[in-house]
């Protein structure tokens, strides 16, 4: 099968014949999403480092290659891994597979997943965002962003959306947000806006303490990563003197300390999803042969970029 694959730490990946993998349930993958993570991995500064040679990719939908494990062949799935995503077949475990609802095509089953999942548990568990408060969202038109504005209007936020560009705060309008801000003067620009209670942080680097400035007595602020590739030192008398909890969302402490509570936050988000009341936004969908350009778009995307795989092409 073809698969992109990165033979040295920070080299590009290549795109050449590999074995099939091995592992529970096979599915032959159609889209696979362009994640931060994936970028960290590829470059070698993620927190957990990848043997090389390895198949980057950790978010993919498709159709599962063979029965067993309570799927049958052709069922559409969707799902994720740390690598193995940017081929032509991954191979996960059971239960890391989810089925993609009817009316949803496999384009918006690969770019749900992972950014949904990481703003509403940042919403919904961390920060437990209730209806009118004020939601800032740093960040606001990457695939994080836009899926935290989107998610905490559906619980009743107050929507503060921030972003670098007109085009990316026309979006965040277009979506719903009641307020759109650029970085600049983002303390006073808040302040002015009524402050926040609730601060959704996808981004570090200086507008982090920034936008804490901004932020009601009393408030919430949750660290989901750090794209801008500078993680913030915070003066903590600043979260003394406001009243404010600093808190932070990984999927991977959550789910050694408090798995029960992230499954059923999941059940909720793919309750959303089915009903059709989210929609993951795709900038760009790249074939394979163009990984690199995929994953190059950056911080320029607004909302997600996927490679289309298409199987002995």
């Amino acid at each position: 099968m073809r698969a992109a694959r990165c033979h040295t730490l920070g080299g590009p990946p290549v795109v050449e014949e590999v074995p099939e993998p091995r592992g529970e349930v096979p599915v032959d993958v159609h889209f696979a999403a362009v994640n931060f993570a994936d970028v960290l991995v590829i470059e070698g500064t993620y927190q957990v480092k990848a043997e090389v040679p390895f198949i980057p990719g950790s978010e993919f939908s498709g159709t599962v290659a063979r029965d067993g494990h309570g799927f049958r062949v052709g069922d559409r799935v969707f799902g994720s891994a740390f690598i193995g995503a940017f081929a032509e077949r991954v191979a996960v475990s059971a239960a890391s597979l989810h089925r993609i609802p009817a009316a949803v095509p496999m384009e918006g089953a690969a770019a749900f997943g992972v950014s949904h999942a990481t703003a509403f548990n940042a919403l919904r568990l961390v920060a437990d965002v209730r209806e009118g408060e004020r939601v800032t969202v740093l960040g606001a038109a990457g695939a994080v962003g836009l899926a935290a504005v989107e998610l905490a209007l559906l619980l009743g936020a107050e929507v503060i959306a921030v972003a670098s560009s007109e085009e990316k705060r026309a979006v965040c309008a277009e979506l719903g947000a009641h307020t759109v801000l650029p970085y600049e003067h983002l303390k006073r620009a808040l302040q002015e806006a009524g402050g926040a209670d609730v601060v959704v942080d996808p981004v570090g680097g200086p507008h982090s303490e920034q936008a804490l400035r901004g932020m009601r007595w009393g408030g919430r602020f949750v660290s989901v990563g750090f794209a801008s590739g500078e993680i913030p030192s915070i003066p903590l008398n600043l979260a003394m003197l406001k009243g404010v909890t600093i808190h932070g969302f990984d999927f991977g402490g959550w789910a050694r300390h408090d798995r029960e509570r992230l499954a059923a936050a999941r059940i909720e988000l793919h309750r959303l999803f089915a009903e059709g009341a989210v929609h993951p936004r795709i900038h760009a969908v790249h074939p394979l042969d163009e990984v690199g350009a995929a994953l190059r778009v950056g911080r320029g995307a607004i909302g997600k970029v996927l490679l289309e795989v298409a199987r002995g092409v």
